[in-house]
């Protein structure tokens, strides 16, 4: 809450504010700048749509195009709200919906990829407990970044956030795991990233821990503030993102393997029948 009005900057246009001015200024400066980065971001989305349409010919294509159109827009919005209600709460759901616009859009360069439409493997058959790990995964992610987002701007659910990382922790390592000793190249490609992603998210949550709160049985004593804790919990939200995303590519990996292997046993019985 460097500024209390948007879309203005202390009654500036957005791109007419000194911005660098405030280089000494940190909360003023990086307030600025996280808007200078949300506006680039929606005018690389506005171009984002504009070649969809003109080099893309699938009309899904071009209606998930649109869907990150109107995700970045509403996301603007909520910005935007949270600056002139000053409320928390939307700080907070403003955030979760970062992490879910982020996921959005890299399975979109995902699915458009060269690579998703010319790897093929017909020999992938999740079973049901593996599918139920899989799908599950991202949305377990999406209630424990809930809980942080819960304790880092409410103060609450602290004890729940910590349960929730040991839950996330072993699921996590599970579908990794999982998705590693599955065969095909995209499905262990989402493992590792997974388990990487993972283990970046762990290291940060307890530097954010011993930076944020006392350890009285250790003897440490946190400098609530510093510049040390504030670095660790950006960086713990940003790691949040990348195992929420991570976790989502998993899923849309086993999807679209699993169909195809449907398909492939479709047409093999169906062989069988002509043949018999």
């Amino acid at each position: 809450m460097a500024f209390a009005d948007w879309p203005t900057s202390d009654g500036h246009n957005m791109l007419l504010y000194p911005w660098l001015n405030d280089i000494r200024h940190t909360d003023r400066f990086a307030e600025h700048g996280h808007r200078l980065a949300g506006m680039v971001i929606g005018v690389v989305t506005i171009a984002l749509v504009a070649i969809t349409f003109l080099r893309e010919r699938q009309r899904w294509v071009r209606m998930y195009s649109i869907a990150i159109l109107f995700a970045v827009i509403a996301q603007g919005l909520l910005g935007g709200a949270r600056v002139l209600l000053d409320a928390n709460v939307l700080a907070m759901v403003h955030s979760i919906t970062g992490a879910a616009f982020f996921a959005l859009c890299v399975v979109f360069a995902l699915m458009t990829s060269r690579r998703w439409s010319t790897e093929t493997a017909v020999t992938v058959e999740l079973s049901v407990v593996s599918r139920l790990v899989v799908f599950l995964l991202p949305v377990l992610v999406l209630v424990q970044y809930w809980m942080g987002g819960m304790f880092r701007h409410m103060g609450r659910m602290m004890f729940e956030h910590l349960a929730g990382a040991a839950v996330v922790a072993l699921a996590a390592s599970a579908c990794a795991i999982l998705l590693m000793r599955t065969g095909p190249g995209a499905l262990r490609r989402a493992g590792i990233m997974i388990g990487l992603a993972l283990l970046f998210q762990l290291i940060l949550g307890a530097g954010a821990w011993l930076t944020k709160l006392n350890v009285p049985a250790l003897g440490w004593v946190a400098s609530t503030g510093s510049l040390a804790s504030v670095i660790f919990r950006s960086l713990h939200t940003v790691g949040g993102m990348a195992l929420l995303t991570s976790t989502v590519v998993g899923a849309a990996q086993a999807t679209r393997l699993n169909a195809w292997q449907v398909v492939a046993n479709g047409l093999t019985n169906r062989g069988q029948e002509g043949l018999a």
